[in-house]
């Protein structure tokens, strides 16, 4: 069986290391400390992601990293309501920047549409700004 991927904006993150600060102070509020994304509606193709999934997150309007899902698990917060509690490994794996429309909740992202991850650069190489980057890509410049 081959793997799905699910897509989702990342609301409040200005950047890929504020996403990595918000999920460490969360990861402290359930007993494991497992990093992981409450969402309403639960993926009815669990098992294709699974197999290899990950969340894609979109960080002002570009896609920009990436987790690899572990698991899923029921959340039911004050209000009674049962949620969907994505489990995530806690490495957050860079991507090659992509620009993304917005949408609302999650998608599925095939795995041939997903950016690759970004390629390693060479030490003391610093990092593009996510902005140039994707205008970069966008012109077929990598």
């Amino acid at each position: 069986m081959n793997h799905v991927n699910l897509i989702k904006l990342s609301v409040g993150s200005e950047s890929v290391d504020q996403l990595i600060d918000w999920q460490r102070r969360r990861s402290g509020q359930i007993a494991d400390g497992q990093y992981y994304h409450v969402t309403r509606m639960w993926p009815k193709r669990e098992a294709e992601i699974l197999e290899g999934g990950s969340i894609y997150w979109v960080i002002n309007g570009l896609i920009q990293c990436r987790q690899r899902i572990t698991g899923f698990r029921e959340i039911v917060r004050d209000d009674g309501i049962r949620r969907c509690g994505i489990l995530l490994d806690d490495a957050v794996i860079r991507t090659e920047i992509t620009p993304k429309r917005p949408f609302q909740g999650w998608r599925y992202l095939r795995p041939e549409d997903a950016p690759p991850d970004a390629r390693e650069g060479r030490a003391g190489d610093s990092e593009l700004p996510p902005e140039l980057a994707a205008a970069l890509a966008e012109i077929g410049v990598r």
